[in-house]
């Protein structure tokens, strides 16, 4: 129990971390953002769980594939926002739209025998 408190606590932290430094110094934030921590802790989490790399080997690849996806959202928002929709509108256009891409991307790759 102890070690998922920890694991919490040190995802929880970053992510505050981060959240206040975009706060003050955007760019900063930015790039802190930008470097996959969670992508990063979570295959840390996974090679101290299990103790082999593979998971963590086959949940990066997987990753490789849902990265172009992802930049709907950071294309989409700024467009909503800057058309005027409120901002939750637009985050909730902008992430519909990420998952709606995330499908398309599996779908397509599926068709080339890529199993994600």
């Amino acid at each position: 129990m102890t070690y998922y408190i920890v694991k919490l606590l040190i995802t929880t932290v970053l992510i505050v971390l981060i959240s206040e430094i975009g706060k003050r110094y955007s760019l900063a934030g930015a790039l802190l953002a930008a470097i996959p921590l969670v992508s990063i802790l979570a295959m840390i989490w996974m090679y101290v769980d299990t103790g082999s790399s593979s998971s963590a080997v086959e949940f990066s690849q997987r990753i490789v594939w849902l990265i172009a996806p992802s930049m709907t959202l950071f294309i989409a928002f700024p467009i909503l926002i800057k058309k005027g929709v409120g901002f939750p509108l637009s985050m909730l256009i902008a992430t519909t739209l990420t998952i709606a891409a995330y499908y398309s991307v599996i779908y397509v790759v599926g068709k080339f025998g890529i199993e994600l």
